[in-house]
């Protein structure tokens, strides 16, 4: 790194000159702390004795060398500042020990050798391709008693599920080190060590090496907005407000945590570091960022105005992220209609690649919480996502944020019994599969979950011992299928004339008709009935239909409906 572009905003490999390098004869720190008067080493290799660092000239930046320091050991900076001694663990730290402890280990970023040239080669962002997401939280998917898996541990069985279920990506929530489970990964003290929970950075190499090899890719939660307010992380770090905001009406977050202060450029290259680090040593093939409406919008209030420098900061994260790594998806969580968020930074948009269609999952869940009556009268829940489908490259997410705190599963929230539950929520993932837009599903949502997701707790994986629920899965993994091996259904996800409304001649206002069109392969018809009654059908479709699959009994494999059962649909491969 050079200094110089530090100081300017404009390094992305901070990294590479702060924290803890170790080399055949020892270990160099350094540590970025202008306000301090003074800083200590302490750790394993000097019996946490302090050995002070030296400030270089008045840059801010404090260094020193032990060379009886080796991988695998701890340390702490002491810092001496305005607010006396603390101790802080190294905000370039490549790794943590468990919680509730607070030093850094130090890492050896080349112990292990990725072997995955042919999938990077081959890596695309998938606008055209297919890209079938599945969410998870590493801690909660299988448990080991009351403890955690290891990277290592869990790569195999779920590199196999993945496979076995139709997901061609896993998006795994952050796992950068937190203090707070219930946190799951959202306030961060280490955003450059991969959480001990799961094991060291070689073994986190490990995993996203073999789902590679077994051709997925592997997304992460990044955290650019806040971070925790522990003592030992990067709140007060050099005695000074250093990477947060000096005052508490922006400097607080909703969260209770501490918000990133983007305008300071040495703040921008922690952050822009940070992204790169997580592309470049650990492969994944994407970073999803949490929160990005905190950044447009001052607290993520529109009426209180645009954060302008972190919009700034966001453009140029992003529009650096894509020069360094031209396959790398990057993907905005962003609530707001800010315009222009997948549009590319020189054509005045923030630069990335996808973006959350939250307005969408809402809609589409408030219809069909509702009665049935009274669901003509809120057809626009389902029609008006096609107006703006291609204002951006979306992403359809039914996210862990759906189903915690009290908003029920996905399942749970539908109208009617138990029954009728089973036969919605399959439409619902046919409706959702068929529609413009990459797609992501949280873990559970697959079993057809009733109780709402804990990071305490595996998913309910017993529910496969019962029919409905086993059935559930099964059609899912069909769905996903169908949508991996039929272009229609991803080729002109962007395109306006990708989809096209099908006049489905019925009187029923729940009834729906589209086609997913494709210049080179065949088309797909999707029928819909969201009404409780058998609704009579003549879809106008030119040409000859099989049926790929249905939601229910009532559909022939090769010829069109002529009425459809309640709560049902199907999706037909239709060739000139």
């Amino acid at each position: 790194m050079e200094l110089q572009k530090f100081y300017m905003g404009e390094a992305f490999d901070a990294y590479e000159y702060f924290g803890a390098h170790p080399d055949e004869s020892g270990v160099t720190f350094r540590t970025y702390a202008p306000s301090a008067h003074r800083i200590t080493v302490t750790g394993e290799f000097n019996g946490w004795t302090e050995e002070p660092l030296e400030q270089m000239g008045r840059s801010g930046v404090w260094t020193g060398r032990s060379d009886s320091a080796r991988p695998g050991q701890m340390y702490k900076y002491c810092i001496y500042g305005n607010n006396g001694r603390q101790e802080h663990c190294d905000p370039f730290g490549f790794g943590m020990e468990l919680r509730p402890g607070a030093s850094s280990i130090i890492r050896d970023l080349n112990e292990y050798k990725f072997t995955d040239e042919e999938w990077l080669a081959q890596r695309t962002r998938c606008y055209d391709k297919p890209l079938n997401i599945y969410e998870l939280h590493l801690g909660s998917w299988k448990k080991k008693g009351d403890g955690f898996l290891s990277y290592v541990e869990i790569a195999d069985e779920l590199v196999a599920y993945l496979k076995a279920h139709g997901y061609n990506y896993v998006e795994m929530m952050p796992l950068s080190e937190h203090p707070f489970d219930g946190s799951w990964g959202y306030q961060n003290t280490g955003f450059f060590a991969p959480t001990s929970r799961y094991g060291t950075a070689a073994e986190l190499m490990e995993l996203i090496d073999k789902c590679h090899h077994a051709g997925i890719g592997v997304i992460m939660d990044f955290v650019p907005v806040h971070f925790a307010v522990d003592g030992y992380g990067l709140k007060m770090y050099d005695g000074t407000p250093l990477f947060e905001y000096p005052h508490t009406d922006v400097g607080a977050s909703e969260w209770g945590s501490c918000n990133f202060m983007h305008s300071r450029r040495e703040v921008a290259c922690f952050l822009q570091s940070a992204a790169n680090y997580w592309l470049k040593e650990y492969h994944f093939d994407g970073l999803r960022m949490d929160a990005v409406s905190r950044l447009i919008y001052w607290q993520g209030n529109e009426y209180r105005g645009q954060n302008g420098e972190a919009i700034n900061f966001l453009k140029k994260m992003n529009r650096g992220l894509h020069a360094l790594h031209p396959t790398a998806m990057l993907i905005a969580e962003d609530s707001t209609a800010y315009p222009g968020v997948t549009k590319d930074v020189d054509a005045g948009g923030l630069g990335f690649d996808y973006k959350w269609d939250l307005g969408w999952m809402h809609d589409t869940l408030d219809y069909l919480k509702a009665h049935p009556n009274d669901r003509a009268g809120k057809s626009k829940c389902i029609t008006f996502t096609f107006f703006y489908a291609h204002n951006e490259r979306y992403i359809l997410p039914f996210s862990h944020d759906e189903v915690v705190h009290g908003k029920k599963t996905i399942i749970d929230k539908l109208y009617g019994e138990y029954d009728d539950k089973f036969r919605q929520a399959r439409l619902l993932y046919l409706y959702m599969l068929s529609h413009p837009g990459k797609k992501l599903n949280f873990m559970g949502n697959e079993l057809a979950m009733f109780r709402e997701w804990d990071e305490r707790r595996e998913p309910d994986w017993v529910l496969l011992l019962y029919p409905a629920h086993s059935s559930f899965r099964d059609y899912i993994v069909r769905l996903n299928e169908v949508y991996l091996s039929n272009p229609a259904l991803w080729e002109g996800d962007y395109l306006e004339d990708g989809i096209k409304w099908i006049d489905c001649g019925s009187n029923n206002e729940c009834v729906f008709g589209y086609l997913r069109t494709s210049r080179n392969n065949p088309s797909v018809l999707v029928l819909m009935n969201f009404s409780d009654k058998t609704a009579d059908i003549s879809p106008s479709v030119e040409g000859s239909a099989k049926l790929l699959i249905s939601t229910s009994e009532g559909y022939e494999n090769d010829s069109l409906p002529k009425t459809m059962p309640p709560y049902s649909g199907a999706m037909y491969k239709v060739s000139e």
